[in-house]
């Protein structure tokens, strides 16, 4: 695949298992009274600020063949690292906290008033998360798609570190860009540039017009 190709390829299975996974958790923390949600709180977050590189680095031991998981994984006939799924999963790493962050911000500004009308007449909490609070944070949820998606598009680090550079298998435009750069080949460089920052553009200046300019505000659920 070439890496334009590729990179989509990466960035959309990513997404789908982020905004699964997200839409999960983001229920489960929206209704948790743990006291020490703070923590969970930052460590779900934690790979957005921490460097890249580190991500890629803890997700190499743990599913590197010789640690206990990913012997498990090689076992069952499963290869991640050097693998496209590595990169998936590397990308799906990264975007995640981005998708968490937008989401659970718009959910917390949906009104309450109405999941409580829900609940007095006797419907489950899965229920109005799912009919009433998603559909009223639907401009969040969109946004923070697109971002995570973008994101996961333009993961470099940590994909490096447990997809490596293999062209036609784990080489996306990022790990490209890098190589063409090191090989002094600019122009081909260029040329992934452009794709990536046009696609990007698009993508962003799409969600600002469905919105309405509040690509990050969500207190209007209209």
């Amino acid at each position: 695949m070439s890496p334009f190709w590729l990179s989509l390829w990466v960035a959309s299975i990513a997404l789908v298992i982020v905004i699964l996974s997200g839409l999960a958790v983001c229920y489960w923390m929206n209704r948790c009274k743990w006291g020490g949600i703070a923590i969970l709180d930052a460590l779900i977050t934690l790979p957005l600020v921490l460097p890249p590189v580190v991500v890629g680095f803890a997700l190499l031991m743990v599913f590197t063949p010789g640690y206990a998981f990913g012997a498990w994984l090689e076992a069952h006939g499963m290869s991640v690292v050097f693998a496209a799924s590595g990169a998936v999963i590397a990308s799906s790493v990264i975007a995640f906290p981005l998708f968490y962050q937008t989401v659970r911000s718009a959910l917390q500004s949906v009104d309450h008033n109405m999941e409580d009308v829900a609940r007095t007449l006797g419907a489950s909490e899965l229920r109005i998360f799912f009919t009433i609070s998603v559909p009223l944070a639907w401009k969040g949820i969109l946004t923070g798609s697109i971002l995570a998606f973008c994101r996961a598009m333009g993961e470099f680090g940590a994909t490096i570190l447990i997809a490596g550079n293999i062209p036609r298998v784990t080489r996306t435009m990022p790990l490209a860009i890098y190589s063409y750069v090191e090989a002094g080949q600019y122009m081909d460089a260029f040329e992934l540039v452009i794709y990536i920052c046009v696609l990007t553009l698009a993508l962003l200046s799409g969600i600002h017009l469905i919105t309405k300019g509040s690509l990050f505000r969500h207190t209007d659920n209209n």
